[in-house]
């Protein structure tokens, strides 16, 4: 069940968790689309200060861009509040990566096949943080579909890494996503408490 835009249900645990991607994979949809409250977006409008700087060939249609982050709220059954923060996908952006992820206990990593090197810089920190992410495949209008362990291939992910497909604008899509990357979370915390010897 979840709950209304005022607040939380009382005694209910929270947690933080990122959602991440290149430039215009969804990041911002996915938040829109699951967040009990108004989501806060800090967008900027696509200008042509940005030719050369930013690669907008993919997206010719997408005419802002997150510069800060977004932020959501979901409250999962009654008693888990997931806090959302979307990052910036712009290389120039990703200095404030570190600030957005610190105290986060997982991350999605949303990825479009048609630009698949996009997801690697993404994977890549995760993996050098230890911070457990699952990769969302965004099948956009269109695109082509490929099974999801041809893209753990493409993507060098390791067997244990969840792979799904998603859509973005769909709140259940992106909800069920959010509740696997909070199980694979918690999965992951677990196998390394009963994993530290005992003395």
């Amino acid at each position: 069940m979840d709950f209304g835009p005022s607040s939380p249900p009382p005694g209910a645990a929270s947690t933080k968790i990122v959602v991440a991607g290149g430039f215009g994979v969804g990041k911002t949809t996915l938040v829109g689309a699951v967040s009990e409250i108004v989501p806060l977006r800090t967008e900027a409008l696509v200008t042509n200060e940005s030719s050369g700087v930013d690669d907008l060939a993919a997206t010719p249609m997408k005419s802002t861009t997150t510069v800060a982050m977004d932020f959501g709220r979901i409250t999962l059954g009654d008693d888990l509040v997931l806090y959302l923060f979307g990052t910036p996908g712009q290389r120039r952006f990703w200095f404030m990566w570190d600030d957005l992820v610190r105290g986060a206990i997982g991350a999605v990593v949303i990825v479009d096949t048609e630009r698949l090197d996009e997801a690697f810089a993404a994977i890549d920190y995760f993996e050098a943080k230890g911070l457990p992410f699952i990769v969302a495949v965004n099948e956009f209008d269109g695109a082509r579909r490929f099974p999801v362990e041809e893209v753990r291939e493409a993507l060098a992910l390791p067997a244990d890494t969840p792979v799904m497909t998603i859509d973005a604008r769909d709140r259940g899509s992106a909800k069920a996503a959010l509740i696997r990357v909070t199980e694979y979370a918690l999965e992951r915390i677990t196998g390394m408490r009963t994993s530290v010897p005992q003395y």
